[in-house]
């Protein structure tokens, strides 16, 4: 079975996979295997070390490149499975796919994790290509997450710019109000609202009442 090709990433950031496995050998022998398809690859023996790893980050705007993390399932101390639970508590189980490692006997944990959100899971002895594939894979969600996030987090900064009165006629504007209802509503004149409508397309780069209204809705 063919490799698939590395994809093309909207970040400028190169990609990063992490690796937490309590066994140093898995650890490196991942990091050699992802070097040759040239990933970037980062190893933390323990999900404690990698939890430390992320109180040190920036609440909002981790990760700021497509990421991904290959997680073991069963390690002494925080097990894989808690340390997911603590990413999903974080919001960052989108931006940062979790593929879970694990043994015959932890499948039917895995199934339960891919359920609760995680990218996938696969079990040891595990195909090289097949995981690096899959790591591609979640790299690339990870990308569209990002995206995603960078769209909603620009979003929410054109509408801080909004007066409150720009917020009231925009609200009225996609409800699909002409300009003489929208001025009765708010008791205000149709030149007021006509300036106010103006603004408001300025301010949320939309040329329409459409366009502001499928951006609201996609938002």
């Amino acid at each position: 079975m063919n490799s698939i090709a590395t994809p093309e990433f909207q970040s400028r950031n190169l990609p990063m996979v992490y690796l937490v496995d309590d066994e140093d050998v898995v650890r490196d022998a991942l990091a050699w295997l992802l070097r040759s398809r040239r990933l970037l690859s980062e190893g933390y023996a323990s999900a404690e070390a990698f939890e430390a790893m992320l109180d040190a980050r920036p609440a909002r705007g981790w990760p700021d490149a497509p990421s991904c993390l290959l997680l073991d399932v069963r390690m002494p101390g925080m097990s894989g499975l808690a340390l997911f639970e603590r990413l999903i508590e974080r919001g960052l189980e989108k931006v940062l796919p979790v593929i879970f490692l694990t043994g015959h006997g932890d499948v039917p944990t895995a199934v339960a994790s891919v359920k609760r959100g995680a990218f996938d899971f696969v079990e040891k002895p595990f195909s090289d290509n097949a995981l690096v594939d899959r790591a591609l894979q979640a790299l690339a969600a990870s990308d569209q997450a990002l995206s995603a996030r960078s769209t909603s987090d620009q979003l929410s900064l054109r509408r801080n710019e909004l007066t409150e009165r720009e917020r009231e006629v925009m609200a009225l504007v996609v409800q699909g109000l002409p300009n003489k209802l929208i001025a009765d509503q708010l008791n205000i004149s149709v030149r007021t609202v006509e300036v106010h409508r103006a603004r408001v397309f300025d301010k949320m780069n939309v040329k329409s009442a459409v366009e502001l209204s499928n951006l609201l809705r996609e938002s």
